[in-house]
């Protein structure tokens, strides 16, 4: 015989968010032009040598691209931070729907202010609603099955390089039928050109 204990779950300090938007894109996932609605999110990828990666990405809802994204060695605001910023640096006069899950990165003043400066407007998911932010979990299930599942990541350096890799893939090799059998840049630069 031979007993089975549970492992104690770890306990975390709840946080009192300092901004809360309501959920204006409420599953309307579709956008007639680039940088209409983006979406965000950020996610996890455990390590063999017992270390954590979390990238941040910016989806555009359009195009489905991945119009930004950071890999960092911890999840806090400043990964967000970044990520935001390189959406804003590639694409200077975007004022999209900004939607996202409540994450403490997502509901802080300063992050608030970033949205404010380029006059986007923002969007939660409501609490313990996932599907609100679909799209982009969407992308985070083919980004895992079609690369890292696949593979064995020893290092920080080998995962990033694979998320650098795929995220060149996805954007600009990987055909999407619901792109009209085109890449998302494919996509995105006919729709900008038009």
């Amino acid at each position: 015989m031979k007993s089975v204990i549970r492992k104690k779950r770890k306990s975390y300090l709840q946080s009192t968010p300092q901004i809360t938007a309501e959920n204006k894109l409420n599953r309307e996932f579709y956008a007639t032009k680039p940088n209409e609605k983006w979406l965000t999110d950020v996610t996890e990828f455990k390590l063999l040598n017992g270390q954590k990666a979390y990238l941040s990405a910016i989806f555009d809802l359009s195009d489905k691209s991945i119009i930004s994204y950071v890999v960092g060695h911890s999840n806090n605001n400043q990964l967000v931070f970044d990520t935001l910023d390189l959406a804003v640096i590639a694409n200077p006069t975007a004022k999209p729907l900004f939607h996202s899950d409540r994450g403490f990165q997502y509901t802080n003043r300063t992050f608030k202010a970033k949205l404010d400066k380029i006059n986007a407007t923002q969007s939660m998911s409501r609490v313990s609603r996932c599907i609100d932010n679909g799209p982009m979990e969407g992308f985070w299930g083919t980004l895992k099955c079609e690369m890292y599942y696949l593979q064995k990541f020893y290092t920080y350096e080998e995962l990033r390089q694979s998320i650098d890799d795929y995220i060149v893939f996805y954007n600009t090799k990987r055909l999407q039928k619901n792109l009209k059998g085109l890449t998302p840049i494919e996509y995105r630069n006919q729709t900008l050109a038009s």
